[in-house]
């Protein structure tokens, strides 16, 4: 033995995530990640701008200059959130992932909660919480695992 301590799953797929989230491009919250079943990585996604438009970090962030606070309206961002790249990542690439966990840097907000419901993803590890209370109540609601990284 080298004295090396291997990471519990759950430990380990959030350092992914954590990995993950340094390819974001938001001014904001860096945000990773990925979707698992069965140990074993079917999607990734961070926060950032749709393919081939210009990113957050290139021409700036519309909700600091409108100085709207994080959490609310999520509409005007430019940015897709790393859940909604996870699973369209997934679907664009004919990945199931029903029956998955999703591991998240940032707890999901409320969108995000509606997309991971209607993918069929049954868990979700965060690490930060978020300030969408409507995000748990849908999860709950839908039976949906939701559990904080310690």
């Amino acid at each position: 033995m080298n004295g090396h301590k291997r990471p519990e799953w759950d430990e380990y797929f959030m350092q992914v995530a954590d990995v993950v989230a340094t390819r974001s491009t938001c001014l904001r919250r860096n945000i990773g990640a990925v979707i698992v079943r069965d140990k074993r990585i079917l999607a990734t996604g961070y926060n950032g701008a749709p393919t081939g438009l210009p990113h957050c970090s290139e021409i700036g962030c519309i909700k600091e200059r409108l100085h709207i606070p994080s959490g609310e309206r999520q509409e005007l961002c430019r940015a897709l959130h790393a859940e909604q790249n996870a699973i369209v990542q997934a679907a664009r690439y004919g990945t199931v992932i029903e029956g998955a966990s999703i591991y998240t840097t940032t707890e999901p907000c409320s969108m995000c909660a509606k997309m991971i419901i209607n993918a069929g993803i049954r868990r979700v590890v965060y690490r930060e919480e978020y300030p969408d209370p409507l995000s748990r109540e849908l999860l709950s609601g839908a039976g949906v695992s939701v559990e904080k990284f310690r």
